[in-house]
């Protein structure tokens, strides 16, 4: 038996499972067209979307259901209309994003309950999601019912290496761009296949080509050509599914769909492999806010870049960075090639003929560490640094550093590399300190 073959028995949904799903399902939509009726809402229908809908689901999946709103109807009645109606059927919490939904429970199984606008085409869409259900119906029509299973290891393997989801967390491949692979490849290994000869800045088309796209790959959506359905592909994650594909095909192996957990190194084997590197290391923490999950992970990776940004600025150079993410704590582990510097640092000026030396010489005469030199036909001083340790200096500069807007900085507590070792959770920084592919633990 194949490994695809091993691994579709462990991850297609049983009979029984389906059966189960689909009583939810039907259930749930007579419940929501019931609801509509009793209350007068405006909406016209109520429509399954998803892989659910598409019959490209792993075991226990997520159900997507819309309520569907003729386009004359006021945005302030759709989404009043169709919030309630998701509290009232599913006792769910209103969720927050580019469009309000709801998100709850039904008969054990997790829903989003999403009002849209049943739209004719694609061409002056009201939302995002208002696209949401030409996606399901272009699937249901296009992928043969042999290349179900196809997806499903796709799905998988992303999961696998941890490039599944356009979350911000993930940064990586939806469900419909894995769909969306394999009507335009044939199968899982001829997605794979293609993948290993991608580059940055690849372009697909599947119905056509829409306007130019910089990022780094563009999947032209065949409903809508002005969209790339792998905008939310972070290079890093591409390259990642670049390299996983390769190994693959070259040495297949149910580790790239079911991963080792990764046992966490010891206090003193995290201790030493820092020492070996020759590294600090820095933990930042901010206390979570009340915020939806997906924004708290962009404003976490946010935070990450623009602290990495301040200590290469201080000369503290960050060699590597991770972040996690509970429901407590932000933290940022950083790995630094030095964590505290000299008091003095060389600070370079004019060339000795421009007209400004003058101003120069003037503001460091009788400096406390020496007169200005001239070195290779410049003005040079030894001046004293603004700071002299990586904490001292994120403990001032982190606040107006360009950390994401949610995030308190004076919540804000910072480890040092011993309180790090002691007291960052062991995972993260096995994670940060020896780094490997997920399918090679």
């Amino acid at each position: 038996m194949s490994v695809e073959s091993e691994v579709l028995e462990r991850i297609k949904p049983k009979q029984q499972e389906i059966e189960r799903i689909s009583d939810a399902a039907k259930n749930l939509k007579e419940r929501a067209e019931a609801y509509i009726q009793e209350n007068g809402l405006a909406a016209t229908e109520v429509r399954f979307v998803g892989s659910f809908a598409k019959d490209t689901f792993l075991s226990d999946p997520d159900l997507d259901i819309f309520l569907l709103f003729p386009p004359e109807v006021s945005r302030e009645t759709l989404e009043n209309e169709g919030l309630k109606a998701g509290e009232d059927l599913l006792h769910g919490t209103r969720m927050y994003s580019e469009h309000p939904y709801t998100r709850g429970k039904f008969m054990g199984m997790d829903v989003d309950m999403v009002p849209c606008y049943l739209m004719e085409n694609t061409k002056k869409l009201q939302s995002s999601v208002d696209r949401t259900p030409f996606h399901t119906e272009y699937v249901r029509s296009h992928l043969r019912p042999e290349q179900k299973d196809d997806v499903r290891l796709l799905k998988k393997f992303m999961k696998g290496i941890a490039a599944y989801g356009a979350e911000p967390n993930t940064r990586g491949f939806s469900g419909y761009l894995c769909e969306l692979l394999v009507i335009k490849y044939g199968s899982f290994r001829k997605v794979l296949e293609a993948a290993s000869d991608w580059r940055e800045g690849t372009v697909i088309e599947i119905e056509g080509r829409g306007p130019v796209s910089v990022a780094p790959m563009t999947v032209y959506d065949p409903v809508d050509p002005r969209r790339n359905v792998a905008s939310a592909v972070h290079l890093d994650t591409m390259s990642l599914f670049i390299v996983a594909s390769r190994a693959y095909l070259q040495a297949p192996d149910w580790r790239f769909f079911f991963p080792f957990d990764r046992p966490a190194m010891s206090q003193e084997e995290l201790r030493a492999k820092a020492e070996h590197h020759g590294s600090r290391l820095l933990t930042v923490i901010f206390k979570r806010p009340n915020v939806i999950e997906d924004n708290l992970y962009s404003q976490l990776w946010k935070t990450q870049y623009a602290l990495t940004r301040k200590m290469n600025e201080f000369d503290f150079t960050v060699l590597r960075a991770v972040h996690e993410m509970d429901a407590e704590e932000m933290r940022i582990v950083f790995e630094l090639e030095r964590d505290l510097l000299s008091k003095t640092f060389k600070h370079v000026g004019p060339p000795v003929g421009v007209s400004n030396a003058d101003s120069f010489l003037k503001k460091w005469k009788g400096n406390e560490y020496g007169e200005p030199f001239i070195e290779d036909g410049g003005w040079n001083v030894i001046a004293e640094r603004m700071y002299f340790s990586a904490k001292e200096m994120l403990s001032e500069e982190a606040a107006i550093a360009g950390i994401g807007r949610e995030l308190d900085p004076d919540t804000m507590a910072i480890r040092d590399h011993e309180d790090s070792i002691r007291y960052t959770p062991a995972d993260l920084l096995t994670e940060l300190l020896d780094p490997k592919m997920s399918w090679e633990n």
